[in-house]
């Protein structure tokens, strides 16, 4: 009985790991030493979850012309772009962002910006990148 639950389990962790998509943003002209990844799973109810991490990120008010807080979106598949919140400085050069999406996406990008409660990104472009299909 411990063996069969040792092996479901072991099933079930390789499952998950395989449907989660990991990006690798390229290296951004404006925060050049930023290294940024993002994962995108589908959960059970068929929502998206996201998980942006970044390590070596300046201070967007370090950036000129300085700003307040790096914000992720995401291109939908329909047309369209949605504000997915704020990176969360977690100490010096650390950010993350984890949140849940009901649409689907392919492209997700990150901008500095003075106002994280926007609808449409105003700052300038960190980085990009596109999820395989």
């Amino acid at each position: 009985m411990k063996i069969h639950h040792y092996w479901s389990l072991l099933f079930a962790t390789i499952l998950m790991v395989s449907c989660t998509d990991t990006v690798k943003f390229p290296v951004s002209n404006v925060t050049p030493s930023a290294e940024i990844t993002a994962s995108k799973s589908k959960d059970d109810n068929g929502n998206y979850k996201i998980t942006i991490k970044a390590k070596n990120l300046a201070s967007a008010d370090r950036l000129s012309p300085p700003q307040n807080v790096y914000v992720a979106w995401i291109v939908k598949d329909g047309g369209g772009i949605r504000n997915l919140g704020q990176l969360t400085q977690e100490n010096a050069g650390k950010a993350s962002l984890e949140t849940i999406v009901p649409q689907e996406f392919s492209e997700l990008f990150i901008t500095a910006e003075k106002n994280g409660q926007i609808s449409y990104p105003t700052g300038v472009e960190i980085s990009r990148i596109k999820f395989k299909k």
